[in-house]
């Protein structure tokens, strides 16, 4: 008979055990080996039977056991060590305490989504694995930070396959209680934050902490009873629903975030953040409700909260393509943010002017979540460098008088957590367990270790992964409908001395999943090979709207189920943390194929690269600026060739001859093939530094977030700077038509320009009444020109004031070192300049030379 109610019963620990408790009860165990061996030695079968989670360990471990180990001295010397590390680990000194200094109190990290471990299913893909790796750095580094997201009661989707290929979607009930968290409770009672809706309807939500390390990860769930039904589903999963659905989430993220934060700081008594990161757009009506505050509790105007909110903000973009960005009906957020429903103090139509495509080809009838959250934050960063680029082109409509090499969207690659990522095999191999948060140290020791350690310790792995790998494609195999007795090949598929080639990642088109099989006589015969095969594991999810990305999976695996080459390629459902741990240490070579540069930056080759994995990819995102010969190989890119079919067919037979002529033969080449680790040796040394998470962490730390807290102080001390500020762009903006360049000079030029001349620049500029010269930095920008005077690597030099005139005309001078041979170029242009702008370009405004006698640019 089936259960009218479900609920779990936690077990009473022996009081000898309470530790075991303090364990469980902070995810750090998720990347600590000596914090999972204590969890193992409880009952190692039943750990593994677990899956490696400790709370269903617990509740299923036996009381008698339970009652032996409380008795076994030598497991509770073990267990009071375990202990007494978590607590200096989450008390002592660490990276930001002893020299990032104390700019920073407290920042608020908020993400739709965040992979911690696979026990906690809240993610979907990259962006989450990131938001969970960011918390974890930051807690190995001591940064004070408090993630914010949302409990899914059905998290994302488990993926399975039916007979035919076809992508399936199940999504199994998490149940709070399962899990390693606990509710944030007010004394006796559950804190609980609301949101008002269009109708006067209430959206409530409890709060979820789970402790990441040092960091509280912050979850709102709306399944509580005050809320109706339909708001009750608000939290039911992620990336699904209708789009007010997904409109709500994003209420719920943003605006509800902030305040589960200020309940969460209130009860504990901890810092309130001065930095608030979004993660993506999908939290960015945190800057609402901040400007909300301001004005309500603190009786600021729009304009002045607006500045005092923008201060602290960052936003981080990591789409590369307009159609991943959340946009909703204009009026859809007219209705949930007019006074009846948000308040009175933050007018709608100043709310929907923030995310209003009001630019050159967008489209004003929609509310874009992303050019809100740029125009909320007052300083942004795409995630590489070639991401940067990208962005600032895709969002250089918001900044209409700059060329997109000035728009104010910086970069900083992403990393991964090596100690959630690297085998314990690799970690031992190379001692970095020496020094846990500063993860560099696993490289000291590794030219130390000798050509067959390393070679043997990739094929422990290999081993170790293709083990995994069987049963999960039996399993699979079995929920297709296969009965076991047809089953007996899985025991034979892939061969731990074969050459291993690892695809996983989401299925959008543009990241070709079956690029490889272009040319699918070609890709059998490297399978098959007889003398230098190769083997590969895939694996993969599509958005359960995307049917394109399920038609490439079951493309995938008809192939793969072909018995001529299934036990070289297979496709593995579901994949997630729990399969990902295995598969980038038992990998030698990751591929990634896709079309650039639609890849913001993809961190899976990151990961398996620290496992020793040589990467073969298209150079875009992350590999696009690391790469070296040395790492691996690049697939050429066809960009430029409009034809997608051609275009395709060209990289898939880049690929095909890199690992026909160049891979498979140095991988094959003698019992262990010494150019090969050396390849491999180069990429763990070199490449690893700059891809761990510590780094992409301080680098947030020292760029964004103490200039953004500093910039918040100022602001925040009196408000009277945020007020001066707001008065003095709206002047600026009103009289910035009339701001002309009238006249530009050059001086000392010569008739042969040389190499090293150093010449003056004199431009002449007139004023509208109220604004004055020091409301305005006079730059001249030089470098070489093209062949259509477009100054190309321009550099700025800011001009200071000569003289002023009674009609309001100014005139400005500086030097220009001619620095470069050839064709040599500059242009003058003005633009507002204030000390609480964090670029010139904030305000979007410039004008440079337009009268027909002087050109914009001047070439010599």
């Amino acid at each position: 008979m089936r259960a009218i109610r479900r609920f779990s019963v936690r077990p009473v620990l022996p009081e000898p055990l309470t530790g075991l408790g303090t364990l469980v009860n902070n995810l750090r165990w998720a990347w600590h080996p000596d914090t999972q061996d204590v969890f193992e030695a409880v009952d190692a079968q039943l750990w593994r039977a677990t899956g490696g989670d400790p709370v269903r360990l617990l509740g299923e471990v036996s009381a008698a056991r339970l009652e032996q180990l409380a008795g076994d001295g030598a497991f509770l010397r073990r267990l009071e060590l375990a202990v007494a590390d978590l607590n200096e680990y989450v008390g002592g000194q660490r990276w930001f305490q002893t020299e990032a200094g104390s700019a920073v109190s407290a920042v608020a990290y908020f993400s739709p989504e965040f992979g911690i471990t696979h026990v906690l299913p809240q993610y979907s893909g990259g962006l989450g694995i990131l938001a969970g790796d960011h918390l974890k750095a930051a807690s190995d580094l001591g940064v004070p930070l408090i993630g914010v997201g949302l409990l899914y009661r059905h998290g994302y989707f488990v993926q399975s396959l039916n007979r035919e290929g076809w992508q399936q979607e199940r999504y199994p009930l998490v149940d709070p209680d399962d899990l390693p968290i606990s509710q944030l409770r007010d004394g006796d009672e559950p804190a609980t934050i609301s949101v008002t809706l269009p109708g006067g309807r209430k959206l409530g939500a409890q709060i979820w902490v789970a402790q990441v390390g040092r960091v509280p990860l912050l979850m709102l769930d709306s399944d509580i009873e005050d809320n109706e039904s339909a708001e009750r589903e608000v939290t039911d999963r992620l990336y699904g629903g209708t789009t007010e659905h997904r409109l709500l989430q994003e209420l719920l993220l943003g605006v509800g975030g902030v305040r589960a934060v200020r309940e969460y700081c209130r009860i504990n008594g901890t810092p309130a953040p001065e930095v608030f990161h979004t993660n993506e757009g999908h939290a960015g009506f945190l800057g609402i409700e901040r400007i909300r505050e301001l004005s309500v509790d603190e009786g600021l105007d729009f304009d002045t909260a607006l500045e005092v909110a923008r201060a602290g903000t960052v936003f981080t973009t990591h789409t590369p393509v307009p159609a991943g960005i959340d946009r909703f009906p204009q009026e859809l957020i007219q209705q949930h943010f007019s006074p009846d429903a948000f308040g009175e103090g933050v007018p709608v139509d100043r709310i929907l002017a923030l995310g209003c495509e009001d630019f050159e080809g967008g489209d004003p009838s929609v509310f874009n979540m992303a050019v809100m959250g740029l125009r909320l934050a007052q300083r942004a960063n795409g995630v590489s460098q070639l991401h940067g680029v990208v962005s600032r082109g895709m969002f250089a409509g918001l900044w209409p008088s700059f060329d997109p090499v000035d728009v104010p969207i910086s970069s900083i690659t992403n990393g991964v957590h090596a100690p959630t990522w690297v085998a314990r095999e690799i970690s031992e191999l190379t001692h970095a367990a020496a020094s846990e948060g500063d993860s560099e140290t696993m490289f000291d020791a590794l030219d130390q270790v000798s050509d067959d350690q390393l070679w043997d310790t990739k094929r422990i792995l290999r081993q170790r992964f293709i083990d995994d790998t069987r049963s999960r494609v039996r399993a699979s195999w079995v929920n297709r409908g296969a009965s076991e007795a047809e089953l007996g090949w899985v025991d034979e598929i892939l061969d731990p001395d074969v050459l291993t080639m690892g695809f996983a990642r989401r299925v959008p088109s543009y990241k070709r999943l079956t690029l490889m099989l272009r040319d699918p006589a070609r890709l059998k015969a490297m399978l098959l090979h007889p003398e230098r095969p190769i083997q590969i594991v895939i694996a993969g999810k599509a958005h359960p709207a995307d049917e394109g990305g399920k038609k490439l999976i079951q493309e995938m695996v008809r192939f793969a189920d072909d018995p001529e080459v299934r036990h070289r390629i297979v496709f593995v459902p579901d994949y997630d943390i729990a399969l990902a741990q295995p598969m980038y240490p038992g990998c030698d070579v990751w591929l990634n194929n896709p079309l650039r540069p639609y890849e913001a930056c993809g961190t899976s080759g990151m990961k398996a690269a620290l496992n020793g994995a040589l990467n073969l990819s298209i150079r875009d995102g992350w590999w696009d600026e690391w790469y070296d010969d040395e790492f691996g190989w690049a697939i050429p890119s066809a960009e430029g060739v409009d034809d997608v079919d051609r275009r395709d067919d060209l990289e898939a037979k880049a690929l095909y001859d890199l690992i026909e002529k160049q891979v498979a033969p140095r991988f094959y080449d003698g019992k262990t093939p010494a150019r090969w680790i050396e390849m491999l040796r180069h990429t763990i040394k070199e490449l690893g530094p700059k891809v761990l998470a510590t780094r992409m962490v301080r680098d947030y730390v020292q760029k964004l977030y103490v200039p953004a807290a500093e910039a918040s102080h100022k602001l925040n001390e009196t408000y009277d700077g945020a007020r001066d500020l707001a008065v003095w762009k709206a002047k600026v903006r009103a009289a910035w038509p009339e701001v002309r360049v009238d006249h530009v000079e050059l001086q000392g030029l010569g008739d042969v320009p040389q190499l090293g001349t150093t010449v003056g620049v004199r431009a002449f500029v007139t004023l509208p009444a109220g604004l004055n010269p020091t409301d305005l930095d006079v730059q001249a920008l030089h470098g070489r020109v093209d062949s259509s005077d477009e100054i190309t690597d321009a550099v700025a030099v800011s001009l200071h004031l000569a003289e002023s005139y009674d009609d309001n005309r100014h005139r400005f001078e500086g030097d220009l070192k001619l620095d470069r041979t050839g064709a040599f170029g500059y242009t003058v242009r003005a633009l507002p300049t204030h000390p609480l702008l964090a670029t010139s370009a904030e305000l979007g405004l410039a004008t440079a030379p337009s009268t027909p006698d002087v050109p914009a640019g001047t070439e010599f």
